[in-house]
This record gives structure tokens, C-alpha cells and sequence, in this order.
């Protein structure tokens, strides 16, 4: 039974003679295994802590010889086991595997120093570990060859930026979702065409790069996952996407965007929420029109060149509207406008979709089934330092929707048009 993570081995005698221990861990491979007993001749039970600078490695015994063990952070990675003689504490850290593992070997550890069942535990004779196995853990892995993908073995738990690519991968491999500590995941040309709900369970991943797959849809789960809290970068690049969920634009940190060669015929409704967004990219896409929230972005680039956008008139218009309201439109209006919480546990989950797309009027106030739709084209400067030409013609103009909640914010919403000279 072994185990890979920083040792720190703490003299507690030592503080008595005024010395300090060195207080670092370092990287180390802990085996729990028989070793015979050159005073008694008999198989005992011992603790083995190996080292890149000592690979044959230190034993402890450990029948009726540890006093106690400290776990309280061990769901962490962190544990320690306090031994009565030698007076030493073994403190374990940056443990990057599951938790489980490390809960097994401080078990099969207690089982060892109660001298019991020690039978039914799968315990080999102790032999000195290899120079690999006690390497510093690696950080980083590029596999760019489906040759070069391991079938057998799996990556190492340290990673914190994995790429594979060029490999013709169908799915994720769900190996690749038990690396906690994986802040970078480029997935690029493959042909993924469904992502796991467990990406979003990646808790410190800032990258994910999906370029030139198959993908058909970004599921709302990931939108709703830990990626709320940590993505920055997301590459959705030549893929098969027509539509982005409502709650995409929950995921606030998004600093990058890249989602040009697909099918996307809108982009998220709320796209203002993503405040921290710089750069955008949704070039060569099928979009006719940009939400109206698009024009609260503050972005550095911009690129919609290559997108069908239609040639807006403020007099042509859809009008949605029924007098008088219906009760639940001036209910929802009410929730939205006065900012009351909502959620399935309190109305029905159809009303909470309807006011997660709910259109916000030139006059503040909010409309969610029943409005008045027309658009405008705005230039696209007004919302970024630099813009891509949308297209040959060397236009940086794109037709923006506009809901007007009434008659009334429709009619005065024309006359400055006319005013303007609008046509």
C-alpha cells in the first residue's frame, strides 16, 4: 500500500534542546508493507517514507506505536500520525489524489498498530521505490498524438494544465476530471460532440479550450457549476453550437470569449452580466441581430465579422402587446421591477425561465411576454476600444434589438429617431 504526497517528519525532542525543525515537506512515496525484524527474526508491520535523496528509504513500526492521529483536514489533503517512539510527528500534505485514498492508508496505518486483521490487507515486503516515483510532481502535460495517450496509466494528480489534442477523442476521459488542481484544459481538435455536467466540479479551472470539435450545446449544469467562480478563458471556436443556455451569462468571471465558426443564430440574452468581459469573438456565425444588453458591454476587441446582421429600421417593428395586460405580465413586471427573489421553490419554473430572458425597456422599466420589438444599428466602438470590420464593405455598424414596454415608450422613442433623422 503506498502513497505519494510531501512529507514532513517533526522531532518533537528537538524544541527541548533549542533546536528548530527545518519545516519543510518534501516530496516523498509512504509504504505500508512487512519487513522482517533483524532482532526477532519475524515479518512486522512498517511505515516506510522514501525520498529522492533516500530511496531506500526510513521504517517505522507501527504495531502499538502510533499515540494519535490528527485529521482534521484530511478531505484537504493534509494528515498527520503522531508515533510514540521514535517521538517523531509524520505530517503529510498536498496529497493530490481522492481523499478516500489517503482515509485507506491512515485505516490500514491504525489496523497495523492495533496489531489486528492485518491478514485480510494486501501487504507486500518493503523494497526501496524508483527514482521516477519520487519526482516533483508535474505541472503540466501536452499530448498532441494519439500514440502518445495513456491507455493504462493515469495522468499525474499535480497537473495544472493539461492539453490533448490531435487525439480523435469521442468524449472527455473522465480521468481528466479527477485533477483538482487543473487550472488550464485545451481539448482542441477532437471530436467531442457532448460535455460532462462534472467539468463544472473542476473547482480551480480559469482555461477551458474547445476549438475545432463537434459540440452541439453548452449545458446549463456548467453555467450553474463552480465555473461561476473561476473560468476566465473559453474557447467554443468551430463547433456545431446554434444556441447559448439563459444561464450562460452566469458565469461572471469570463474575461475571454471565443465562439467564431458555429451556427449561433443569438447571443446571450443578459450578456451585460458579464461584466469582466474583454475580448469577444463570435465571428462567422448566424447572427441577424445583437441583444439588447449588448450595448452595456466594455470590451477591449470585438469581432463579428462574417455574420448575416440585418439592416435595421427603427419604424419597422413587432408589436407583442394585449390591453390590458394580462395579470401575470404585471405580476412578473412587479418582480423584476422591484427586484423581489424568486425561484422554483417559490413559483413555477416555467415564470422563472420567463423572467430570466425578461427585456429591460429604453425607460428603465421591465417587460418580460409582452413588448414592442424593433432595432437599431449602433456602432460597435460604443462598446469597444478596438472593433474587427463586420464586414467587407469596412462597416463597424451591427443592428441592436430594443423592447419598449409600452405605446407611450415606443411613440417617443420615434419622434427622437425622426429628430435624429433616422431612417
Amino acid at each position: 500500500m503506498k502513497l505519494q504526497c510531501d512529507v514532513e517528519v517533526v522531532n518533537r525532542m528537538l524544541p527541548t534542546y533549542g533546536m528548530k525543525n527545518r519545516g519543510k515537506g518534501a516530496r516523498s512515496v509512504l509504504s505500508i508493507g512487512r519487513h522482517v525484524d533483524k532482532t526477532t527474526q519475524r515479518h512486522n508491520i512498517y511505515l516506510m517514507i522514501c525520498t529522492a535523496k533516500d530511496r531506500t528509504g526510513t521504517k517505522y513500526k507501527l504495531k502499538e506505536n502510533i499515540e494519535t492521529f490528527f485529521t482534521r483536514f484530511v478531505e484537504e489533503g493534509k494528515a498527520t500520525v503522531r508515533l510514540k517512539e521514535p517521538a517523531v510527528d509524520i505530517c503529510l500534505s498536498k496529497f493530490q489524489a481522492d481523499a478516500n485514498s489517503l482515509k485507506n492508508f491512515l485505516s490500514a496505518a491504525q489496523l497495523a498498530h492495533r496489531g489486528n486483521d492485518m491478514d485480510s490487507l494486501p501487504l507486500s515486503t518493503l523494497t526501496p521505490v524508483r527514482a521516477r516515483d519520487v519526482e516533483k510532481p508535474k505541472k503540466k502535460l501536452t499530448i498532441v498524438s494519439k500514440k502518445d495517450y495513456p491507455l493504462t496509466s493515469n495522468f499525474p494528480y499535480s497537473l495544472e494544465q493539461l492539453q490533448v489534442s490531435y487525439c480523435k477523442l469521442s468524449r472527455v476521459d473522465m480521468r481528466m476530471l479527477s485533477l483538482k488542481a487543473l487550472r488550464r484544459l485545451d481539448l482542441s481538435n477532437n471530436n467531442i460532440k457532448k460535455l460532462p455536467d462534472t467539468i463544472g466540479d473542476l473547482g480551480c479551472l480559469a482555461e477551458l479550450i474547445l476549438h475545432n470539435n463537434h459540440l452541439e450545446a453548452f449545458s446549463e449544469a456548467l453555467c450553474l457549476s463552480s465555473l461561476q467562480r473561476t473560468l476566465q478563458h473559453l474557447d467554443l471556436s468551430q463547433n456545431r453550437l446554434q444556441a447559448l443556455p439563459p444561464h450562460f451569462c452566469q458565469l461572471r468571471e469570463l474575461i475571454n470569449l471565443k465562439m467564431d465558426n458555429n451556427g449561433l443564430m443569438w447571443l446571450p440574452f443578459r450578456i451585460s452580466h458579464l461584466s469582466k468581459l474583454r475580448f469577444l469573438s463570435a465571428a462567422h456565425n448566424q447572427l441577424a441581430l445583437l441583444p439588447g444588453d449588448f450595448r452595456k458591454l466594455n470590451l477591449e476587441n470585438l469581432d463579428l465579422f462574417g455574420n448575416p446582421f440585418a439592416h435595421p429600421n427603427p419604424l419597422d417593428h413587432t408589436i407583442q402587446l394585449t390591453f390590458p395586460l394580462t395579470l401575470q405580465e404585471m405580476a412578473a413586471r412587479a418582480v423584476a421591477n422591484l427586484r423581489i427573489p424568486y425561484g422554483p421553490h417559490l413559483i413555477p419554473a416555467h415564470l422563472c425561465q420567463d423572467l430570466e430572458v425578461a427585456k429591460t425597456c429604453d425607460c428603465g422599466c421591465t417587460c418580460v411576454n409582452y413588448y414592442i420589438k424593433t432595432a437599431v444599428s449602433m456602432n460597435l466602438h460604443l462598446v469597444s476600444h478596438t472593433v474587427v470590420l463586420v464586414d467587407d464593405m469596412g462597416g463597424t455598424d451591427a443592428p441592436v434589438q430594443h423592447h419598449f414596454c409600452s405605446l407611450s415608450c415606443y411613440s417617443e422613442f420615434l419622434d427622437q429617431c425622426l429628430q435624429r433623422g433616422l431612417r
